[in-house]
């Protein structure tokens, strides 16, 4: 037989409480107070789902409160900071200049300031690459200095910025007047052909008679480059070191890098007073044996301010390696591209992952993706090179269509600005996520479902706590106010 008992407390003004318990046997147990009313800090969320049904959209109603019974929590501790970080976007090929150069003025203004502006409609992209001379995604095989069979000048007397003065250099002055801070780094491809052992733009290997000569081809180029008013602040000494079945292509060997730094290169940039940082490698982590050769010696390691890494081979995690080995030397994320048709919620999940989450909870101070734009026939590429690179953005005309590639830099350059801090957060296979620090004193997290299905879990900041969920494959970005 049931029993209740009512117990009423009065206590001065505090109001009437009414405790009711229905009991089924005899023993009395004392009735359970409510833990107090957690509050719900303030939290902006931006959501790009598997389905695309969201795309960097704002979020309104998917942040509640705390729950102690879910198994999942991501902690973000903003006292623990590792590397600064210095920007996200794509690399800005000759044929994103000639995608971008056949747009009309209006259409080409808008879509650069949306890229590249700082305002809250804009997702700020911060750091591009420019290919040194032609890549494989030009129409055709260039340098500065091409000449014909059997002529050399050593003076380099014949330099000239002529093809990127048609279309490149005319883009990035646009890009550079729209966020002056803009962060630019330079690769080349391959060294002009009458400096190369081959004689040819695809392979072979730069002829050591010509070391300081093309040492001197390099500088010449951030001269120039700087009197135009492009600032390139980064220059990796060699695109894809190891890939020599490129067009254009120079193969190099590490041994080769080491005495090209240490005995041409970085002596005359520091003769010059140049500032422009240089960076090894630029290559896959599945031979960290090469920057580790040219950081190993002390002559080379001097002029060098990092690695640069590509993920089409190896494994994301050896980026900490080579950085644990140099903890003085930085580590760059130059390289990743998108295979056309592409697979949006595949691409979404897999370069979130490991291309912005691995490399840089590996130490990468910036992403760069591969790259700006395609058109519908994916053109233009060099005879060999790249036929089904799918760009960031495909340009047809006046009509653009964003592809996975922009939300995954989006999701980090709108809201993580150069001089954020990557700080630390617990690692989850199944939600897998990175965390930030910025200027403005705010915690930015980005957070990948992993999975195939939805997961709740919570987020622990300090005092701040707060319970959310995302859909399989789906992709978000906190911002947490840490005052």
């Amino acid at each position: 037989m049931f029993k209740f008992k009512t117990i009423f407390l009065f206590l001065f003004s505090i109001p009437l409480l009414t405790q009711c318990k229905e009991q089924a046997d005899e023993t009395f147990e004392p009735p359970k107070v409510d833990e107090p009313t957690v509050e719900i800090p303030e939290v902006e969320q931006w959501l790009t789902t598997a389905n695309q049904s969201n795309l960097l959209s704002k979020q309104s109603e998917s942040i509640m409160a705390y729950e102690a019974d879910l198994a999942t929590e991501i902690t973000v501790d903003s006292g623990t900071e590792y590397q600064s970080i210095d920007g996200y976007g794509f690399a800005v090929t000759g044929g994103s200049a000639q995608h971008l150069s056949i747009m009309s003025d209006a259409a080409r203004r808008d879509l650069l300031n949306e890229l590249f502006g700082l305002g809250k409609d804009q997702v700020g992209m911060s750091f591009i690459r420019i290919s040194l001379g032609a890549s494989d995604l030009n129409q055709a095989p260039y340098t500065y200095n091409d000449l014909g069979t059997g002529q050399t000048d050593l003076n380099l007397e014949q330099f000239s910025l002529q093809k990127d003065e048609e279309q490149l250099i005319p883009l990035l002055k646009e890009i550079v007047e729209i966020n002056p801070e803009m962060k630019i780094m330079a690769s080349p491809w391959s060294a002009p052909a009458w400096m190369k052992e081959n004689k040819s733009l695809k392979g072979g290997s730069l002829a050591a008679q010509y070391h300081d000569v093309y040492a001197a081809y390099l500088l010449r180029y951030i001269e120039e480059m700087q009197e135009h008013g492009i600032s390139v602040e980064y220059l990796t000494v060699q695109n894809e070191p190891l890939h020599d079945g490129n067009n254009p292509s120079m193969y190099m060997e590490a041994d080769q890098q080491t005495d090209f730094v240490k005995n041409s290169l970085g002596p005359l940039f520091a003769e010059n007073n140049m500032s422009t940082k240089l960076i090894i490698y630029d290559h896959n982590p599945d031979r960290i044996d090469y920057p580790l050769t040219v950081l190993n010696d002390a002559d080379a390691k001097q002029y060098v301010d990092g690695s640069a890494f590509h993920l089409y081979g190896g494994d994301v995690d050896q980026l900490s390696v080579v950085r644990n080995a140099h903890q003085d030397k930085n580590i760059y994320f130059t390289e990743q591209w998108f295979g056309a048709p592409g697979n949006f919620s595949e691409d979404l999940k897999w370069h979130i992952r490991e291309v912005v989450i691995g490399s840089q909870r590996n130490w990468s101070k910036n992403v760069i993706e591969w790259n700006l734009s395609s058109n519908s026939s994916l053109t233009p590429h060099t005879d060999g090179g790249c036929s089904q690179c799918l760009g960031g953005i495909t340009i047809d005309g006046d009509q653009v269509t964003r592809n996975a590639g922009y939300y995954v830099i989006a999701h980090v350059s709108k809201f993580v600005r150069p001089g954020a801090v990557r700080i630390a957060s617990n690692y989850h296979h199944d939600l897998p996520n990175i965390a930030f620090l910025t200027p403005e004193n705010k915690v930015v997290l980005l957070v990948l479902n992993n999975t195939d299905s939805p997961q709740s879990f919570n987020v622990k900041n300090g005092e701040k706590s707060f319970s959310t969920r995302l859909d399989s494959g789906a992709v978000s970005t906190y911002i947490i106010d840490n005052n």
